[in-house]
């Protein structure tokens, strides 16, 4: 897995995440338009080796303020996924997508990025901002609010918002997962097929395959990643599923394996 240094935003390989001395932060967010690649902050690296910037300053707004974030919390090495997983390697972005479920639980913290979220937000309102806040709806952050055992909210401003476990019960409201699984007293494996489907059926995400291919975790399972397969992606979840569970509540969920 590739991290960045906070210090630097510079990008190391690591073979796995207990390889990292000191252990690593990730990152959760949603997508925006300005988001840097893998290839941009290597390039931002070599260019900063010239001219003796530090990379981390130059980077984009959300790398900047997670590696600074980071680094205020006692670690050296953070994940972001739009910079840490080169997908112009098919191999490598099968890899990572198979392999994040774990990346996040190994991680020592996961900052939850809400850049719709107002820090002076009262969390508790009917239409708060942070009960809408994108990031409850994104198909990949379902995994990302369950994996990780410490999830650190931070509004807009980067400042903190709490704890999974301090807003547990709110969360429950919001995501339908029950406080026992977020607070980690249940394990989210106890939970049936249909119930954990049931988690994800309110998300989306931009590209149709994804709707699979973010839940692979969630069911312990792992599969080739075929990007343009469309729903097929979501049978053959499906038919993996089937085959290492007899847990028949996958077919009173309200997608069938023939749906399209």
């Amino acid at each position: 897995m590739w991290l960045l240094s906070t210090s630097r935003a510079e990008l190391q390989f690591f073979s796995a995440p207990e390889a990292v001395t000191g252990g690593y932060a990730i990152l959760s967010h949603t997508w925006g338009d300005c988001k840097q690649s893998f290839e941009e902050i290597q390039a931002l690296n070599q260019q900063c080796k010239t001219t003796g910037e530090n990379p981390r300053d130059l980077a984009s707004a959300k790398i900047h303020e997670c590696c600074i974030l980071a680094e205020r919390h006692g670690y050296q090495w953070a994940w972001v996924d739009t910079c840490c997983i080169d997908k112009t390697s098919s191999t490598e972005l099968s890899e990572a997508i198979n392999s994040m479920f774990l990346w996040y639980a190994c991680a020592e913290v996961c900052f939850g990025y809400l850049e719709d979220v107002p820090s002076d937000c009262v969390l508790e309102a009917s239409d708060s901002a942070f009960r809408n806040a994108r990031w409850h709806k994104g198909g990949w952050t379902l995994q990302e609010l369950i994996s990780p055992s410490l999830v650190i909210f931070v509004a807009q401003d980067w400042k903190t918002i709490g704890t999974k476990h301090e807003l547990a019960q709110l969360l429950q409201q919001i995501t339908g997962v029950g406080w026992q699984v977020l607070t980690r007293e249940t394990h989210f494996s106890t939970a049936s097929v249909g119930r954990r489907m049931n988690w994800a059926s309110s998300r989306s995400t931009t590209r149709v395959e994804d709707e699979a291919y973010c839940l692979m975790g969630l069911f312990n399972v792992n599969m080739p990643t075929i990007y343009g397969e469309g729903r097929q992606a979501f049978q053959r979840l499906q038919h993996v599923i089937m085959k290492q569970s007899f847990d028949t509540s996958l077919f009173a969920w309200g997608r069938s394996l023939n749906s399209g």
